[in-house]
């Protein structure tokens, strides 16, 4: 007669998810964003693996959640865990030749940069299938199953990232505004479109162009970027304009900028790859494409 006692069951693959994703994020919350669940499904997964393993991993406080000393001591063997997972995965897609190339950009930049060079990539590589999603915060390529992201921020001088070109602002307006402006000083009396994603842009522009005197922080403000642009050519007011956004706007004429003070933020147009596959998703390939373009 065979014997088949009950194994020991480990807890459970998305507990150990939510521990590391909050430890490596600094919370609850952030982690939550990245596996795209609520801030208390991740504390319930990790209460319930503290009750599996019999200690606590987190220290709880009134303004968040700390890191315990026993957590922070087994953390980092989750994250090697984790990133190498992902490793496997984008390996199997690499060996099984996926003719999909997976690109995560901000939204801004998807619609305003990158749709408009898509069809050389197309053209150039008319096997492969190009799938884009519109995402706020760039993602994690050593995890989720992008092959590109396309994100203006600051370079971290990063092996697998290639800065485009530094990010400049500077107002754009239609021309019947911009023949009311003789001066910086007169975006006094106008109407300031914001981006609510950049909401320190007319206060950097304005430090440098005005000598350090303020201009008023009042006016419409937009989620999206591409909304705030079509107001300005709608002539709605005037915006911050990121030139790798407004350019084609400023070429066809839709918007000028009335003055000739550019303002570098730090940031830069910032193309990071995975690094897995690159043969079978021509990822070589389409990034020269998006610098010729």
């Amino acid at each position: 007669m065979s014997v088949s006692p009950p194994r020991p069951k480990g807890p459970p693959l998305n507990a150990l998810r939510a521990f590391e994703a909050a430890a490596r994020l600094g919370g609850f919350a952030n982690a939550a964003d990245e596996l795209c669940v609520t801030p208390g499904a991740v504390s319930q997964h990790i209460k319930a693996l503290e009750d599996w393993i019999g200690a606590d991993l987190f220290e709880r406080r009134s303004q968040g959640v700390r890191l315990s000393a026993f957590g922070a001591e087994v953390a980092p063997g989750f994250a090697q865990a984790f990133d190498a997972m992902g490793a496997a995965v984008h390996g199997m897609r690499a060996a099984a030749r996926h003719k999909t190339l997976h690109i995560a950009a901000l939204p801004s930049v998807a619609q305003l940069w990158l749709s408009p060079r898509l069809p050389s990539v197309r053209a150039a590589l008319p096997d492969l299938s190009i799938s884009v999603s519109a995402v706020e915060t760039p993602p994690n390529l050593a995890r989720e199953l992008f092959d590109l992201s396309v994100f203006i921020r600051r370079p971290t001088g990063g092996a697998r990232e290639t800065v485009l070109a530094p990010d400049a602002i500077f107002p754009v307006c239609t021309p019947e505004i911009a023949a009311r402006l003789q001066t910086p000083a007169d975006l006094r009396e106008e109407t300031l479109l914001h981006d609510a994603l950049w909401p320190d842009d007319w206060a950097l522009w304005g430090g440098a162009a005005l000598a350090g005197q303020a201009l008023p922080d009042k006016g419409p403000r937009f989620s999206l970027y591409s909304i705030a642009l079509e107001e300005a050519r709608n002539g709605a007011g005037v915006l911050m304009g990121h030139q790798l956004l407004v350019q084609a706007a400023l070429e066809r004429g839709d918007l000028v900028a009335p003055f000739t003070k550019k303002v570098e933020t730090g940031k830069a147009l910032v193309l990071d790859r995975a690094g897995f596959g690159e043969g079978p998703n021509h990822l070589a390939q389409v990034l020269s494409l998006l610098q010729q373009a």
